[in-house]
Formats: structure tokens, sequence, C-alpha cells
């Protein structure tokens, strides 16, 4: 087998793959030799070498005419990348319950309902397929200000692993738990150049990831190269985050 990620021949669709970190991960789909398809909320310029929908994920209905939109388009699905998500800075105690079922719903029970409707299609067609969940580090760590987010995607990892079991041995399952990556909006998130750099210095590499590392990752989980992967929760967040103590002893060694 070669070692080199060929998806030649494959059709993958990518939620919210416009932008951001979605954006990273279908130019490396594209790169790869995959027929890629984006979907958002809003109609924007295709990627290119893409073909884009509307689609609110939230929406299941709208889900269902996506994939099979896909499908009758490309004869078939191969790799579902569940991108679309996020959340606005909110505390848990000022946040309404409906902030929080929004949340939950984007972060969680929209990925749910897309794997379903691939899960359909992969489980009828030559070669299965690969469903690939993008999570976040919030998920196994506190994640103030963001507290339904990071349980939503606590939530994601665990629903990773159920679906891992429940659809083998036709789709492999598989979760991406990124880190701090860079972005369109990461100088106005965290106040500009002196703010980034203040925070990269606590990354082990030094740095945030770039959003085609990201796509890198997934274009490997959807590969041959991982046809034995599957119910994995894989981190890619540069080391992770040193432990709060070590900042604190060196902070009173050096005072």
């Amino acid at each position: 087998m070669s070692l080199a990620i060929d998806l030649s021949g494959r059709v993958a669709l990518v939620t919210g793959g416009t932008k951001g970190i979605g954006l990273g991960v279908t130019q490396a789909l594209v790169a790869a030799g995959a027929t890629v398809v984006t979907c958002s909320r809003s109609a924007v310029e295709p990627v290119p070498g893409t073909t884009h929908h509307v689609c609110d994920v939230r929406d299941a209905a709208s889900v269902e005419a996506l994939v099979a939109a896909v499908v009758a388009a490309h004869g078939r699905l191969d790799v579902l990348v569940n991108n679309a998500g996020g959340a606005p800075y909110a505390l848990a105690a000022e946040a309404s319950p409906r902030f929080h079922d929004k949340v939950v719903g984007l972060n969680l029970m929209a990925p749910l309902v897309a794997a379903q409707a691939a899960n359909r299609v992969m489980q009828d067609q030559a070669g299965g397929g690969s469903i690939v969940n993008i999570s976040s580090v919030s998920a196994t760590r506190p994640s103030p200000g963001t507290a339904a987010y990071g349980a939503a995607k606590a939530g994601l990892d665990s629903l990773t692993r159920s679906l891992a079991i429940e659809w083998a041995p036709r789709v492999r399952m598989n979760a991406i738990d990124v880190g701090l990556c860079r972005t369109e909006n990461t100088d106005d998130h965290y106040g500009g150049d002196a703010g980034v750099a203040a925070i990269e210095r606590t990354i082990p590499l030094g740095r945030m990831a770039r959003p085609e590392e990201i796509g890198h990752v997934v274009a490997f989980l959807a590969s041959d190269l991982a046809s034995y992967v599957s119910g994995a929760r894989l981190e890619c967040h540069g080391g992770g985050e040193p432990p709060v103590f070590l900042s604190a002893l060196t902070q009173e060694q050096n005072s």
C-alpha cells in the first residue's frame, strides 16, 4: 500500500467548510483528490474545486435533503466531516435556557443528525464510509464561559465512540479534539498580535495550529491509511496545556 493519502474517487461533505478550520479541511480534502461538497447557512462563493449548498445543519429535514442532493449529484457519499459548530462567550449563570439549547443543538445534535443521514447512505454502498467529528479540547478540560459548548463537545466525543460500535464495520467514526487554531477571527478574539503571542507562548509547540493542519488529520482519518482507526479521539493541540501550577511555581521562583 502506498503511504500517500489519496482520496481520488471519494465524495466528501464538510459542514461549515468555507471558512476557519472548515476551510482548511476542505482544501486538504481537495488536495488529496476528493470531490468535496460544503455547506453553510448562507450562500457563499464555493471554495475552488468544490460545490456549495445552503443548509442549516440544525434542521433535520434540510440535512436529509442535502445528503440526498450529494448522492443524486455524485452517486455516493464516502466522507462526512461534522465541522460546523462553536459558541459565543457567555457565563453559564447568566445565559438563558434557549441559548444553551442552541449551543448544544449546533455542537451535538446537528452532528448526530448529519451522521445518521450519512450512515444510511454509507451502510448500503460499496466501501462503506468514514465520519470525522471536529471536537475540541474543551471536551476534556474545564470550559468556563463556554460551559455548554464544552459539555456538548464531551457528548460529541462520547457519541463518536458509541457510533463507532453501532455502525461498524461499514462506517468508521472518529473525532479530533482541536486546540487553539489561527483563523480569520483569532486577532479580534484575543486582542490582536500581542494577545495572540502571549497565548502562543503557553503552547508547547510555540504557536496555534493552522487550519490546514487540522485538515491533514481529517484527510488521514478519511483515507485507507486509517482503515483500522475507529472510535478514536485524536488530540490536535500542539502538546496541550502545561499545568498551571508550573507557571505559578516559576513566577514564585523568579520573584
